[in-house]
């Protein structure tokens, strides 16, 4: 935890109880499938088989002769003439002339039951042209690889690559080559790592209605629903203020829940139902087939550095796939983020985009920034045990601060890398004692965090009591959060304010729950918003009180008097204020609407313990350790979680989880118990440490906290197991098969 969590705030840094939280343990609160409506159907989605065929003829006239059956839609259903993403969104929410991936959707039906539905999905005839596909990055640019989709490259493409490259990335800054000629010490290496799902425990859900009036109501589990209003009205080409969309509850998104999959085809399927509210949930094989997984991605790196430890240069040339179209892979935010912890004189970044036959790319924590970390972070440990250096003090000696001309072009403001590095070596965990087949490993993390679109409204009741209504779904206890800002802001009891996350018709734009902004973008217009409230309350008690508005001055939840000149008057608290306010000048609230900036950049240190059973190849965790800087932790519960989290899904990325394809270029584990999550016997109990660093551009200093998390455990994990072991693995997951192979090859077996 954080030391003294308060620093002389009266609700910032502490820990009350969140305020959903009796709701969600005791099921009243409602998520996307528990939403209904009288007349309700249920839909059931056709799926592609095939990882890339042809749709010569779609049938559907045996489903609609099933009794119960209300409405089946194709791709003809929808308009055409989008381009661009929208195109993109159209296309892989309803496949077109072909299926671009094992699961593509291709019809819709809807019905009066869920199993008549499933039923007559079941009929829909669809005949196919099977074409060759490929899955695999680097195949995938290959001479002779399967054409994905011609004529979609853009022009930053260089000559003679294959045409599934589709865009091309270079920046950097300095003289590389002359970097690594004042180096004592060059390496280079090639890593790769697999595609993972987010595994939210929620499918994804939607009720919908549309009638033929195109205007419609969507209730969704969403991280943004101004987003899903917008991509909606775009794939069916009607409006987005003839939309309006009320977030659930959430279970779970991690960037996976910002976009649409399904959402359109509830939509479409009332309208073409007479107007009926339509609901549309997946199962978990639909999720883990045709919802966005994280790119794959091949990384060469080359990295310079002097017999001291400073490094030189870096080059990075990173190759992603974010599934069939383009602009889905974080390739761009995966080079930014590869070399962005240190302080290097020299560096370059490439980048190519590739198209494969695989689901469209979503968002998963810091998106491109751990394949990234797991590619420098790996062969920076392998140079400093080369050289017989600490890598914790290597990092440390290069570590990026205030003042530095970050890797991806921007020079940091205030920053907590070097005090995360600080803490970490100070910490008790780097002393406790390794046995055999044990190793420790660490590793350092960045994420950008985000501002973005924001609207916030505040009024103040009658009784005294604050409602802040905001716009950002709360994924990570956001309403808490809010709650003691705006508490702390205007002097009044966490318990007097209530935060509502309200449907789009209540607010201007708000930008999804996303880039870790919500606590740090809605916080301060909330902040903002009590600002305005509280001025407009003073004014208030000066004209009760006959004096300049100037003359009062907000403190401790109550208008006071500012000084002895403005008179001798009882302070006016806000309840009071409140119950005057009919009779006082009508409602009293505050609005503040921002693309927020100002937030700053978050860097974390992970260390993780292993021990290697050498029979096996099975890594246990034995400790682990994050440390991170949250410029300040609102509220510190919150964010230890978020740390925790972010480190709990990096070990299952590193060590299981994996898409694993067939030849047939089908998805073979499409449940959970064949895509491996950790569960809680994997996991040790996560240490953490709550660095704050204000931010500067955050009224109380926040950061986001949500995504840096994730990035350190991939490397730290292949660090430790070297250490561990001796054997490098440069691939993920490192599963037990592949840390056995590589324990006998290093061994000579």
């Amino acid at each position: 935890m954080a030391k003294d969590e308060t620093q002389g705030f009266r609700l910032i840094g502490t820990r009350p109880d969140r305020p959903d939280g009796l709701d969600k343990v005791t099921g009243r609160a409602r998520y996307g499938a528990d939403i209904s409506a009288p007349g309700m159907l249920h839909a059931a989605v056709v799926r592609s088989p095939h990882a890339h065929a042809r749709i010569v003829k779609i049938d559907a006239s045996k489903a609609l002769a099933l009794p119960g059956v209300k409405a089946v839609i194709t791709r003809a259903d929808l308009p055409t003439g989008l381009t661009g993403e929208d195109w993109n969104l159209q296309e892989n929410t309803l496949a077109g002339e072909k299926a671009l991936y094992d699961g593509h959707a291709v019809a819709a039906v809807a019905a009066t039951t869920k199993l008549i539905a499933q039923d007559a999905a079941k009929l829909v005839e669809v005949t196919y042209e099977v074409l060759p596909h490929v899955t695999d990055v680097d195949a995938a640019m290959a001479a002779g690889a399967p054409v994905i989709r011609a004529g979609t490259a853009d022009h930053s493409v260089p000559e003679g690559m294959h045409p599934n490259v589709v865009k091309y990335i270079d920046f950097g800054h300095g003289d590389v080559e002359a970097g690594f000629a004042a180096a004592d010490l060059v390496r280079a290496q090639s890593y790769k790592t697999e595609a993972t799902h987010q595994g939210y425990i929620e499918p994804h859900a939607c009720m919908a209605q549309m009638g033929s009036d195109d205007r419609g109501e969507m209730w969704v589990c969403t991280q943004g629903h101004w987003y899903i209003r917008r991509m909606s009205a775009a794939v069916l080409g009607v409006d987005a203020s003839k939309l309006r969309v009320t977030p659930s509850e959430i279970g779970g998104g991690f960037g996976g829940k910002t976009t649409i999959f399904m959402e359109p085809l509830a939509l479409a399927l009332s309208k073409k139902a007479g107007g009926r509210p339509v609901k549309l949930v997946m199962s978990r094989s639909e999720v883990l087939r045709a919802t966005g997984p994280t790119a794959s991605a091949s990384m060469d790196v080359k990295l310079g550095m002097k017999k001291d430890g400073t490094l030189t240069a870096a080059k990075v040339m990173f190759r992603m796939q974010g599934g069939p179209y383009i602009g889905s892979s974080p390739v761009g935010e995966a080079l930014s983020c590869a070399l962005a912890c240190y302080d290097v004189p020299n560096v370059m970044h490439e980048g190519y985009e590739v198209l494969a036959n695989r689901p469209k790319a979503a968002a998963y924590r810091a998106p491109g920034s751990p394949m990234a970390a797991f590619a420098v972070e790996s062969l920076l440990d392998e140079m400093c045990r080369e050289l017989g250096l600490d890598p914790l003090k290597v990092r440390l000696k290069n570590a990026a601060r205030e003042g530095t001309k970050s890797s991806y072009g921007p020079t940091y403001n205030r920053i907590g890398l070097v005090e995360s590095l600080e803490a970490t070596m100070a910490h008790k965990n780097l002393l406790a004692p390794l046995g055999p087949n044990q190793g420790r490993g660490v590793a350092s993390g960045f994420w950008f965090n985000h501002g973005g679109e924001t609207s916030v409204s505040l009024a103040i009741g009658e009784d005294g009591t604050v409602t802040v209504s905001v716009g950002t779904p709360d994924i990570g206890g956001s309403r808490a959060s809010i709650a003691l800002m705006t508490g702390e802001c205007l002097g009044i009891p966490y318990e007097k304010v209530r935060v509502n996350v309200v449907e789009t018709g209540a607010l201007g734009v708000n930008e999804p729950t996303h880039g870790s902004r919500a606590t740090f973008a809605s916080g301060l217009a909330a902040v903002e918003a009590a600002r305005q409230a509280m001025a407009e309350m003073c004014r208030r008690a000066a004209a009760e009180w006959d004096i300049d508005p100037e003359a009062v001055e907000w403190r401790d939840g109550a208008a006071h008097p500012a000084g002895p000149n403005a008179g001798k008057f009882p302070p006016m608290s806000i309840a009071e204020i409140g119950a005057k306010m009919g009779g006082s000048g009508g409602p009293i609230s505050g609005h503040h609407e921002v693309t927020a900036g100002g937030f700053g950049a978050s860097f974390g240190v992970h260390v993780v313990d292993v021990e290697v059973d050498p029979e096996t190849g099975r890594t246990t965790v034995l400790r682990y350790l994050v440390v991170q800087d949250a410029g300040r932790a609102i509220h510190p519960a919150y964010v230890e979680g978020q740390y925790q989290g972010g480190a709990a899904q990096g070990i299952g990325w590193a060590l299981n989880e994996e898409y694993v394809y067939g030849a047939d270029g089908r998805l073979q584990n499409t449940v959970f118990l064949d895509y491996r999550i950790p569960v809680a016997s994997d996991l040790p109990m996560i240490d953490t440490v709550i660095v704050e660093v204000p931010n500067p551009g955050h009224p109380y200093g926040v950061r986001g906290v949500g995504e840096t998390g994730i990035t350190p455990p991939l490397p730290a994990l292949a660090n430790a197991i070297h250490a561990a072991t001796g054997a490098r693995l440069r691939s993920l997951p490192m599963s037990p098969p592949k840390v056995l192979a590589a324990i006998k090859a290093k061994a000579g077996g």
